[in-house]
């Protein structure tokens, strides 16, 4: 399968600080992938060297085959990005906010309002159209990073912290569209905090301490790696199980977040 992103022993020095050291990385073209880590682990370095915001020391970065150095536009032509830190102007409406992002992509007039009319309607922001940013819920504001985002119909999708301030079942409803989305397509590069958003939503995650990925693969096979087997009854952890029946027991392996703290030493939501 083709790489939609290929990292090769990328390096980013800052002064006399290397937030990224050695890093190499492949992503298949289609895979929901999952990037973890504390803060200052080289997670938002790695971003912005992606899609051109930071300069790599050295190395190199491939979208779909292309050097990010050699073919600037033509690779963040295909990226859509929606960071943690708000980069938008407080007092534009939602639907400036949008028609302006596919302006900057080429989309002709009509083109820019059909696209910002179907995703108003997908992050249920169509009552939202005239309002201005500023005056939205932290919820709302995110739905309308995300959609930016989107309006260029992006192969490769890059979010940062999604759903931070986003209440429960708006997560829920954001998580089944972005599945929908990687199922028609696109490739999806995911940071959080959520345990269970990235166990849910990703097929293969990277875990990345100190400017380098200490481990990688789907989370099943990383649970299995780094956590032991252990038996609860009633509610109990149990190491002798002689007189028990099959049904008293219940069968546990650990999950993500312990196989975080085994390789970063933190919690994932409090890292």
């Amino acid at each position: 399968m083709e790489a939609a992103i290929s990292i090769n022993k990328l390096s980013k020095t800052y002064k006399k600080t290397e937030a990224l050291k050695s890093l190499s990385l492949e992503i298949p073209m289609g895979e929901f992938f999952g990037l973890l880590g504390p803060n200052g682990a080289g997670k938002t370095t790695l971003i912005k060297t992606i899609v051109g915001l930071a300069r790599p020391t050295s190395g190199s970065i491939l979208v779909f085959g292309q050097n990010i150095q050699d073919y600037p536009l033509k690779t963040k032509a295909v990226i859509g990005l929606s960071p943690q830190e708000q980069n938008i102007d407080r007092y534009f409406t939602v639907r400036k906010i949008l028609e302006f992002q596919g302006g900057y992509f080429g989309l002709r007039h009509k083109e820019r309002r059909q696209k910002a009319e179907e995703l108003l309607g997908k992050f249920n922001l169509t009552d939202k159209v005239d309002e201005e940013f500023w005056k939205l819920s932290g919820g709302m504001q995110r739905r309308v990073m995300i959609a930016r985002s989107l309006m260029a119909s992006p192969k490769i999708l890059i979010l940062d912290e999604p759903t931070a301030g986003i209440d429960v079942e708006q997560r829920h409803e954001l998580w089944d569209f972005l599945k929908n989305l990687n199922r028609d397509g696109t490739t999806i590069i995911l940071t959080t905090h959520y345990i269970d958003e990235a166990e849910y939503l990703c097929e293969r995650v990277a875990i990345i301490d100190a400017g380098q990925i200490v481990e990688m693969g789907f989370p099943k096979e990383l649970i299995k790696k780094h956590c032991e087997q252990y038996f609860l009854v009633n509610g109990e952890k149990k190491k002798d199980l002689m007189g028990l029946t099959v049904d008293q027991v219940q069968v546990h392996q650990g999950d993500l977040e312990q196989v975080f703290i085994k390789l970063t030493g933190k919690k994932l939501e409090s890292a």
